[in-house]
């Protein structure tokens, strides 16, 4: 049998004698489970034991049958309240926060991951290195390490925030192609699209802005404190597709039957309605920004998708068609043929 399906199962057996806590489970239950026979739940039990993980066979009960049990004690030396499942759930889940590369507690990640894994014994630690070949992890792209001038501005946004100190930043701003000075309330730092983002209310605007940190050439702390008058929502960015914070619109798109299933098998966001269309394809409604981030999408889809409302975006959409057709000098004529 393949080692993939050997340590899988091998997992599945050593959550089963967790979730049965002080009931134990019987070696049968376990082969009727895992879909194979008693000898080879032996043979599995066995190397659980050989990587060091605590499970015994308990041979007192009253009906004369052997249930195998998870000693709980031998992890009392670890986090307090983690489960074993939950602890190597964690210990897998470092390929996970690799996400988390370019932020400020990329190296608390790393340093906390190195204690979690000091909790598991060597055995343990080759045994839990193996799942990542049946589950892996793509990581999204990230900012470059932008130095030391980046990881000072970054720990000072955070500071900002968490004392609710003000701040006078230097920002470049991309859309004006300028760079200028605010006077900030650094509200929340919010990590998206594999960048870090200040949300700062900015008194002479009255409203909060968000800044892109890779763009703030300084920032200082002033000892002034400031008291939020803006609640911000749970979500960053709840109406956009990408980082946008502006106010929702309705939109509206009609997806052709080619990308009708791929459309239907995801939640692009919470507000998205579907409905099918006589044709056979499919068409949502959103509430969302009408940011950079949705044109982005709609055109990902090519001429399998079609904004019906609202109109500004459809002129929008079609023109960005229109540029990318003369990028590649072919006019809508022969483009037809």
């Amino acid at each position: 049998m393949p080692r993939n399906a050997e340590v899988i199962r091998q997992w599945t057996i050593l959550r089963e004698i967790e979730r049965a806590r002080a009931a134990g489970v019987t070696i049968d239950d376990l082969a009727s489970q895992c879909a194979v026979t008693t000898r080879t739940i032996r043979r599995d039990l066995q190397a659980l034991e050989e990587a060091g993980f605590p499970v015994y066979d308990d041979k007192s009960r009253d009906d004369g049958r052997t249930r195998w049990i998870l000693n709980g004690q031998a992890f009392k030396g670890l986090a307090a309240g983690l489960t074993l499942s939950e602890l190597c759930a964690l210990y897998f889940s470092r390929s996970l926060v690799e996400s988390l590369a370019g932020t400020p507690f990329k190296s608390d990640v790393e340093t906390a991951f190195e204690k979690l894994s000091a909790g598991l014994t060597p055995h343990m630690q080759r045994f839990l290195d193996q799942l990542p070949r049946v589950l892996s992890t793509k990581a999204q792209p990230h900012m470059a390490d932008g130095g030391t001038d980046r990881t000072r501005i970054e720990a000072r946004a955070l500071e900002g925030t968490l004392h609710q100190r003000q701040a006078t930043i230097t920002y470049y701003s991309k859309s004006s192609d300028r760079t200028k000075e605010y006077l900030v309330h650094p509200y929340r730092l919010a990590y998206a699209q594999g960048a870090l983002y200040l949300l700062a209310y900015v008194p002479e605007y009255r409203e909060v802005r968000t800044f892109a940190v890779e763009r703030i050439q300084d920032l200082s702390l002033r000892e002034d404190t400031f008291t939020p008058i803006e609640e911000l929502p749970e979500d960053a960015f709840p109406h956009s597709l990408g980082v946008h914070s502006g106010p929702p619109e309705r939109v509206e798109i009609e997806f052709q039957p080619a990308v009708a299933d791929y459309v239907k098998a995801r939640t692009w966001h919470p507000s998205q309605r579907l409905r099918d269309t006589d044709t056979g394809g499919v068409a949502m409604t959103l509430d969302v920004c009408l940011d950079r981030a949705l044109s982005s999408w709609i055109l990902s889809f090519g001429p399998f998708a079609r904004v019906t409302a609202p109109a500004a975006l459809l002129k929008d959409i079609a023109a960005q068609f229109e540029e990318a057709r003369a990028q590649y000098g072919v006019s809508g004529q022969s483009a037809k043929r």
